[in-house]
């Protein structure tokens, strides 16, 4: 089931997917994040097991659909998705 998270609209935070029971010995070589327009990407990260990104912005009352894509190091390819939903105050 995707994770789902709050966050708002001024707030910078980071967002995390832990792939560690999927991947069991393999690794992540590669992450890309597919971001919708309306929430600004500031940064993003991975290693071993872990992906990171990190989100400003956002439209109170919106809830964006973030997608990451990996790569590891014995050539699996794999997609999972994120729910971010701006509350306003």
């Amino acid at each position: 089931m995707p994770q789902s998270f709050n966050k708002d609209p001024d707030a910078v935070l980071d967002f995390a997917i832990n792939w560690e029971v999927w991947l069991s010995d393999d690794i992540i070589t590669a992450s890309t994040w597919i971001v919708p327009s309306g929430i600004t990407k500031d940064s993003d990260t991975f290693h071993d097991f872990l992906t990171v990104i990190w989100l400003s912005g956002g439209t109170a009352g919106e809830t964006y659909t973030l997608v990451n894509h990996i790569v590891t190091d014995e050539a699996r390819t794999e997609d999972r998705s994120i729910f971010v939903t701006v509350k306003g105050m």
